[in-house]
């Protein structure tokens, strides 16, 4: 039974690859009751010029917060969390927990020192993630990856559309380096979207390696900004969406696994220009 005393948090992303950290979230703290806020009339975010998604996620937290007053928030994107995570927490005094390439795991991992960082386009431009790479990957052979299509197909994937195996292995294929005897042993999945399809990644990837998912990591931290679990229950969820799906029914079998029953279409009244 949920327990309406439990924290309530909000889980944003632009699409559904934010499910990979709510999944961890989940694991860890069962009783949470969880609002999963998806931008999908802006999916995704790589198309976007920078100056227009950090209003539209301003928009929507705005938005959001007014109307569910959570006790935190996770931004479950690297390309959101790089771009508005200062804005956000100087405007609301809840804590905003966010995704950044998982770098410093990785250069902890890696033994050929060779290791890639597999993200969206915008990820890999972004000062952010060069200044994690020269914090903590200096001394290694790090190869940036941007795939430009690889979070549309995990999307599709996990909406039970057809994804071929070639499509796949052509956006990972980059990620993977043979240089003078040492191979590319450790890959970051430096967008949420991807760990979706991890099963897959690992199929069709050229040799073995170590895939980084950092939505473990996110989902402790988020428990330390919250009291202990208070019972055993399984907490309530709903998901809000930007723009309508041709294919609800498949939506809610999706969603159903984490503990999302609730499913509302909100599209942003102000469009974002």
């Amino acid at each position: 039974m949920a327990d309406a005393a439990a924290p309530h948090i909000v889980v944003f992303d632009s699409g559904l690859g934010g499910l990979s950290v709510l999944k961890a979230i989940r694991a860890a703290r069962p009783d949470l009751r969880i609002t999963y806020l998806a931008d999908t009339a802006g999916f995704p975010y790589g198309n976007l010029s920078e100056p227009r998604v950090v209003r539209r996620v301003g928009m929507l937290m705005e938005r959001t917060i007014a109307q569910v007053s959570p006790d935190l928030v996770v931004i479950a994107c690297n390309t959101a969390s790089t771009l508005v995570l200062p804005s956000l927490r100087a405007a609301y005094p809840i804590p905003f927990v966010g995704t950044v390439p998982a770098v410093k795991p990785a250069a902890e991992t890696t033994r050929s020192g060779l290791f890639s960082v597999l993200a969206t386009p915008g990820t890999v431009k972004r000062d952010y993630t060069q200044a994690l790479i020269h914090t903590f990957a200096f001394h290694l052979d790090v190869t940036l990856v941007g795939a430009a299509k690889l979070a549309a197909l995990a999307e599709a994937h996990l909406r039970g559309e057809r994804v071929d195996d070639a499509a796949i292995l052509h956006e990972i294929r980059p990620a993977f380096k043979d240089r003078k005897g040492r191979r590319t042993d450790t890959i970051v999945l430096a967008c949420t979207h991807y760990p979706l399809i991890a099963d897959r990644l690992a199929a069709v990837a050229p040799w073995e390696v170590t895939w980084i998912d950092p939505a473990p990591a996110i989902a402790r931290r988020v428990t330390t900004f919250l009291p202990p679990a208070r019972s055993g229950g399984i907490g309530g969820g709903r998901a809000v969406f930007t723009a309508a799906t041709e294919r609800e029914d498949a939506l809610r079998e999706i969603l159903a696994p984490f503990g999302v029953s609730e499913i509302v279409v909100e599209p942003l009244v102000r469009e974002a220009v």
